[in-house]
């Protein structure tokens, strides 16, 4: 195995990880909310009379968090390797999963493997196995 050095950006990903666990510490410190993405955007739609607002909020700063980012470095540069049609298609995947699973991987990956739940542990390692999967069929078996 080899690492791809020029792209290998270990301090930037620690420095973001940090963040993401700060911003689910203080959700759920000061306002008893779990940092599950799907959830909280799943809660706008209907929105709820008086709990619309800080979602909102929440998915806001994370939308404006590249645009805070690019003021200190520049933005990586996109390369997607696929059409349009596979992006809706593993968006409609990605959705019904999180229907299914009862949360995203924010939800079970970071706050609910943080409490040590077992639902969100075995909800993580199938999220992590099955992506491991889709990986080596997409790039290995697949050609």
């Amino acid at each position: 195995m080899t690492i791809d050095w020029i792209h290998f950006t270990p301090w930037t990903a620690l420095f973001g990880g940090m963040l993401i666990g700060l911003a689910a510490a203080l959700l759920i410190l000061f306002n008893g909310r779990v940092a599950g993405i799907s959830g909280i955007l799943g809660g706008l739609l209907p929105p709820s009379r008086g709990d619309a607002a800080w979602r909102a909020l929440f998915l806001l700063g994370l939308m404006l968090a590249p645009l805070a980012w690019s003021a200190v470095r520049p933005l990586p540069v996109l390369h997607i390797e696929v059409g349009h049609g596979m992006l809706v298609a593993a968006g409609l995947l990605v959705g019904i999963g999180t229907r299914y699973g009862s949360g995203c991987t924010s939800g079970h990956g970071v706050c609910g493997m943080a409490r040590l739940s077992p639902r969100s542990i075995v909800a993580t390692c199938a999220f992590v196995a099955v992506g491991f999967v889709t990986v080596y069929l997409m790039r290995h078996a697949g050609g």
